[in-house]
């Protein structure tokens, strides 16, 4: 069922008034979505098989009981990419898709070291012209 034209118009001043009073806030929220700890968990499990596989390479020739460690560690990440992924679901992953489209792979995949050089980035001195 539509909304009314009243309805919506008061919709649209809650909105606008939300941008105005908190617009850090509003920002996040109009960039999360549902499935951002489940790509997140993901991610990290990506991260973990590849060093996984990185460390069962490197452990192969000194010892054997290391590089099944190694082995068992990308099993896991594995299982635990596979539970996720299950868990984004058909909708999940064409969102997913779709943001990778509209935003690029750097966005997609968190923005991460856009966040470090923010959260490390000084406030310059500003010249009183002096």
């Amino acid at each position: 069922m539509p909304l009314s034209e009243d309805e919506e118009r008061i919709l649209q001043e809650i909105a606008q008034r939300f941008y105005e009073d908190d617009p850090s806030f509003a920002r996040e929220v109009s960039e999360t979505t549902l499935y951002r700890h489940t790509v997140r968990r993901m991610k990290w499990a990506v991260v973990g098989f590849v060093a996984g596989a990185v460390f069962l390479v490197a452990c192969l020739s000194t010892s054997y009981l290391l590089s099944f460690a190694g082995f068992l560690l990308m099993l896991a990440c594995a299982l635990v990419f596979e539970r996720n992924l299950r868990k984004l679901g058909k909708a999940g992953l064409d969102e997913l898709t779709r943001s990778v489209r509209a935003n690029g792979l750097r966005d997609a995949l968190g923005g991460a070291g856009r966040r470090v050089r923010e959260r490390f980035k000084r406030d310059e001195p500003e010249d009183d012209g002096e």
